[in-house]
């Protein structure tokens, strides 16, 4: 009783490493079917001349039935047909030559109908056992990384920008219960995780107790301020930032603990309201929010040389001064003149940062 009372409160992520495979998705690397087949026999070929060579070296020990001395030949016809589990009965080579081609030909043949006959439940199992020795390393660095909530076109955009302004994809996780799209952020060399990520044992397996941000695109406004409020609670350290469909729901995102929140169907729709209007403003907007070409919204730290100088005087166009975790918009009496640690929000090229 008492264990499956702790089984019920840890969750998932007091599972075995093996039982998660499936749940947690490691990317990778596209293989060709005729590699993975030469590797087998490759391995198969290795083991062979191991094994002949220690026959070999204990000949005295081996009987041959013409009562001739034991060569290496022998030795590895020997084991030839004795890893291949084959043995003769009524035809049996009795001439080295008859041996030398039985194992250049025969059991190369023999070792390839074993690869065709059981190769894919090797494969199977190889591959559960090789994901859930990737669930364990990975479980045991994953450190400062991205959470994504939600892999949908809101999703999907956000993992789109944090790659374009330079981070890197081993370091983000995808935590959806939709498998499609799971499948699709995995051949995007994403982690995966599927659940539901208002449960607390879903967020922790994809480790929300050691990232440094995470982006909550659920479809659902209900359903983001769950998993908002969860991940805060795991983590009180963590970037969180949100997207909401109601502009209503904005103070439940920031009392769960959001850091920032967007409010999406508002800022579409300011958007359409202005291209009706001034359309090439709305193509800046979208060149600003497309770090990968053109111009780009970045933020970096102050050099020696522009402390004490205003924001205004520096090489690059500043928007604002972040100070102590505050933003402040170039102008206010704050940030007139710049001091150490201070951050900028500035303008540049586009591309990576």
């Amino acid at each position: 009783m008492r264990k499956r009372l702790r089984r019920r409160r840890g969750g998932l992520v007091d599972e075995p490493d093996y039982a998660l495979v499936g749940v947690v998705r490691i990317p990778e690397s596209e293989k060709s079917p005729a590699r993975a087949i030469g590797r087998r026999v490759l391995w198969a070929l290795t083991a062979l001349f191991i094994c002949s060579i220690v026959v070999y070296l204990d000949r005295s020990g081996y009987r041959d039935a013409k009562g001739d001395e034991m060569t290496y030949i022998d030795a590895l016809y020997y084991t030839s047909v004795t890893l291949s589990t084959t043995g003769y009965g009524d035809i049996t080579p009795i001439t080295e030559s008859a041996r030398l081609v039985n194992i250049i030909f025969i059991t190369p043949l023999r070792v390839l109908f074993l690869i065709v006959l059981i190769g894919t439940t090797l494969e199977v199992l190889t591959e559960r056992s090789r994901q859930a020795m990737k669930i364990q390393n990975w479980r045991n660095r994953v450190r400062n990384h991205t959470i994504v909530i939600g892999y949908g076109t809101k999703g999907r955009t956000a993992v789109d920008a944090v790659l374009a302004d330079g981070g890197k994809a081993a370091e983000i996780v995808v935590v959806d219960k939709d498998q499609t799209a799971l499948d699709s952020a995995n051949a995007h060399g994403l982690v995966t995780v599927r659940g539901d990520a208002t449960k607390s044992d879903v967020l922790r397996l994809a480790g929300v107790q050691h990232a440094a941000a995470i982006v909550v695109a659920a479809n659902r406004d209900d359903t983001a301020v769950l998993a908002t409020l969860t991940a805060r609670e795991i983590n009180s350290r963590a970037k969180i930032v949100a997207a909401i469909n109601e502009s209503e729901n904005t103070h439940l995102m920031r009392q769960s603990g959001a850091n920032s929140v967007v409010v999406s169907s508002e800022t579409a729709g300011r958007l359409l309201g202005i291209a009706t209007i001034t359309p090439s403003v709305v193509e800046v907007v979208e060149d600003l929010l497309s770090p990968e070409e053109g111009y780009a919204i970045a933020e970096r730290e102050v050099e020696p040389s522009e402390t004490g100088g205003s924001p205004a005087h520096t090489k690059d166009l500043v928007l604002g001064v972040v100070r102590e975790g505050k933003l402040y918009r170039v102008g206010d009496e704050e940030v007139e003149a710049i001091e150490a640690g201070d951050r900028l929000l500035y303008v540049r090229q586009g591309g990576p940062a």
